[in-house]
């Protein structure tokens, strides 16, 4: 574990604030932290398979063309990355053990992660399953400095969930970032508000949001290849060069970025699609991974507590094109089967398909809680058979592993119903 400040109220010889109220609000100052999982799907599986820790490990399925979705960090030094074909990966670091992905596992162990974030301050700004801005200030009192805060939470992911964060600690959600990734793996680093500048300064452009690789080498060429470079670049000659966004990247230069921590909002989707591994014109295996989407799609509805309003189809066919279509039901769903009915009729709208699917998609839109939704009960009591079905095997599976019951439709030929 790496304990690191840059400057300010953290670093050696630096003066304390003249009283309690002074303290309190300089600490306040530098108050926003970003908490980010090391490996997050990796760390997870590693949980129930501590021999592999130490060991160049992906998580993703083994098929040319399915990406990479976490490795860990002895893999990552092989060249890997996450959103890397497999293909790639698997020559780049060909002692790696593959694991197939548990999607429900991550969902489980992000809404422990979240409930922890929730205990610590209201300010919660979630950005994906494994990370979130903090905004602490109005725990300091309460919980001690933003520091103490950041170790804190570390100790009760580590204690709690058996994984590793990282945590920046910065005045700003950009600069909080930056401090996060700085330090990982497992470390924490606090930039204190006055050495904001300065630390960015120090930084290669690639580290400001909105400067990817190519927008770097435009400005390369002009010699322009640190923040402070950025810093000291004209205004005019930075919009010439990059358009409207010269302006975003000159403001982060100079750390600012005013943007509070806002909290969550309710997700406006839930989904799940599948790359295959040869193009396929096969209805019955379209119709076959429509099912399993559905399923996995509805098993997330059900875990965060959402109900959906509409269902949307996306298909990308041989030629990469792509086509979406949606439809809004009459009463809000959460059930596969039901899910899983729509996405046939969406898929029989688009007619005969002139050329072969690459990908298919399933997704839950307009979502809004169960809690505050009332089911409006159906003539037809199959519906709520089909919920009632799939919440009983949500509890099978929460006892004996998500893969202890399949849908029929889903086995393959000469494969036993139970997976274990």
């Amino acid at each position: 574990m790496r304990q690191e400040a840059f400057g300010g109220a953290q670093s050696a010889g630096s003066k304390p604030p003249r009283s309690a109220g002074d303290a309190l609000r300089e600490m306040r100052r530098t108050s926003i932290l970003h908490v980010d999982m090391d490996a997050f799907f990796v760390s997870v599986e590693l949980r129930s398979r501590p021999e592999l820790r130490g060991k160049p490990v992906i998580v993703g399925f083994p098929a040319e063309r399915s990406v990479v979705l976490s490795a860990s960090y002895e893999a990552r030094a092989t060249g890997v990355k996450s959103a890397m074909p497999m293909s790639i990966a698997m020559r780049r670091c060909p002692s790696a053990v593959i694991i197939n992905p548990r999607h429900k596992e991550y969902y489980e162990v992000s809404a422990r992660l979240m409930e922890i974030f929730a205990s610590i301050t209201d300010l919660v700004e979630p950005l994906s399953v494994d990370e979130a801005f903090l905004d602490v200030s109005g725990a300091i009192r309460r919980l001690g400095s933003p520091m103490d805060i950041g170790h804190l939470i570390r100790r009760r992911v580590q204690s709690e969930l058996g994984i590793t964060a990282s945590v920046g600690i910065a005045s700003t959600k950009f600069v909080a970032k930056i401090a996060s990734t700085r330090c990982k793996p497992d470390g924490i680093l606090q930039i204190d508000a006055e050495d904001s500048v300065p630390y960015l300064h120090s930084l290669p452009v690639g580290a400001l949001w909105g400067v990817g690789g190519k927008t770097a080498e435009v400005l390369s060429r002009l010699g322009i290849r640190t923040v402070a470079d950025v810093a000291a670049t004209p205004l005019a000659s930075l919009k010439k060069v990059l358009g409207a966004s010269g302006e975003h990247v000159h403001r982060l230069s100079m750390g600012i970025d005013p943007r509070p921590v806002t909290p969550a909002r309710l997700e406006k989707s839930i989904g799940a699609e599948e790359t295959f591994s040869i193009d396929t014109g096969d209805q019955a295996l379209l119709l076959r991974e429509l099912l399993r989407l559905s399923h996995r799609t509805a098993i997330r509805l059900r875990s965060s507590g959402m109900l959906a309003r509409t269902v949307a189809l996306k298909l990308r066919y041989s030629d990469f094109s792509t086509v979406t279509r949606s439809r809004t039901v009459q009463t809000p769903v959460d059930s596969a089967q039901l899910i899983y009915q729509v996405a046939v009729q969406l898929l029989e709208s688009l007619g005969n398909r002139s050329m072969s699917v690459r990908l298919v998609g399933v997704r839950a839109e307009q979502l809004e809680p169960a809690g505050q939704t009332s089911l409006q009960l159906s003539l037809d009591r199959r519906d709520d058979n089909w919920r009632a079905a799939e919440q009983a095997l949500d509890r099978v599976s929460e006892r004996f592993g998500s893969k202890t019951l399949l849908p029929a439709r889903l086995l393959e030929p000469g494969k036993p119903a139970t997976d274990t």
